[in-house]
């Protein structure tokens, strides 16, 4: 809440309400930094309520039958990012469909969309291109809070065979979709370990199309997603091509760095304590910053800079991020890089 109480803490008040299972997400339930949950058998068990963790993203699909028949609601509660990356969405989708398998209603608690609810940018992913990356028709900055994402996919019914939930919705108070969530006053929850603050937030939305590739993107540094580079990078040249741009919002900076492997993330970073150099995002007008437009031209500049060097990661995984392969046949043409946006206008425009 807004007094910074996890809702696990704020149901243990009320004894007639029981929790019996916690559906666990990607980054687990409290994130990174907390070890309340106990090993009992081999389950894994949140001791306030004694409730089983069943954990949707390494061990289930859906929630069980067994889940499913032995409660009357479900009640969700996070924070989203305000692109379409993270998996939350995908495995909620999930837990939408075996809600209604099992006729089990859900409540949403409604969260502000942090990065405002009235600026949208990117690519709608095409239907051969959707994964857990690109779940459903959304903009990669789409504007939306979870209670109406939520709505558009029980509405447009776009879960597996169409199927509809009883869905309910607490709505927000207070909020306007031209506002930041810093503006709000409420306590910042990292919706994944390696978004920590707004600009990081903010320059997530394009640099995390850089996975795609094999540059690093600040994992192994204290500055996920504002930093890109690579031992072989050329950043005095990348740096001029990219001010003769005058792309607003932003400026960029060479560094140095070398990463070290991080708690953010799971996996080991590109180029693990290897010298790297590259440049740095200064986010110094949040409200013009347009970063997908500002990733896509450093991507296609680095790719036309460092044909040799430069790599896409294996089974086109960039098309999974962008939601079609357009940003890599467009590298390959060698188109100038702000063909891009013109493209995804339209889809912006249709899905308006």
């Amino acid at each position: 809440n807004r007094n910074g109480r996890h809702i696990l803490d704020i149901l243990k008040r009320y004894p007639d309400i029981k929790i019996k299972f916690i559906l666990s997400m990607e980054h687990g339930v409290w994130g990174i930094d907390d070890n309340r949950a106990k090993m009992i058998g081999r389950d894994e068990i949140e001791p306030l309520h004694n409730a089983q963790i069943i954990n949707l993203f390494q061990t289930y699909l859906y929630p069980p039958r067994w889940v499913m028949e032995d409660i009357d609601l479900v009640l969700v509660d996070f924070q989203d990012s305000g692109s379409r990356y993270p998996t939350y969405i995908a495995t909620l989708s999930k837990v939408f469909e075996a809600s209604s398998d099992y006729k089990v209603p859900i409540y949403i608690l409604d969260r502000p969309n942090p990065i405002r609810g009235d600026i949208l940018e990117g690519p709608i992913p095409r239907l051969d291109y959707q994964s857990f990356e690109s779940y459903h028709l959304l903009p990669i900055r789409h504007g939306l809070t979870l209670g109406e994402i939520c709505i558009i996919i029980n509405e447009m019914g776009w879960t597996k065979d169409s199927k509809r939930i009883q869905l309910n919705i607490v709505p927000l108070a207070n909020w306007n979709r031209n506002i930041w969530f810093e503006d709000t006053k409420l306590i910042w929850r990292n919706p994944a370990p390696y978004l920590i603050n707004n600009s990081n937030l903010l320059a997530y939305v394009g640099m995390n199309l850089f996975l795609g590739t094999n540059l690093n993107i600040g994992f192994g540094t204290e500055t996920p997603y504002l930093v890109v580079g690579a031992p072989w990078l050329s950043t005095s040249f990348l740096i001029e091509k990219l001010n003769e741009k005058k792309i607003p919002g932003v400026e960029f900076e060479e560094i140095e760095y070398r990463p070290r492997g991080t708690i953010y993330h799971s996996r080991i970073p590109k180029y693990d304590n290897q010298k790297c150099s590259g440049i740095r995002l200064k986010i110094i007008d949040k409200n013009n910053f347009k970063p997908i437009a500002t990733a896509t031209t450093i991507l296609m500049l680095i790719e036309r800079l460092h044909p040799r060097q430069f790599e896409w990661e294996e089974n086109d995984y960039i098309d999974k991020l962008f939601g079609s392969n357009e940003l890599r046949v467009f590298a390959a043409q060698k188109k100038p890089p702000d063909f891009l946006p013109s493209i995804w206008l339209k889809d912006i425009y249709k899905f308006n």
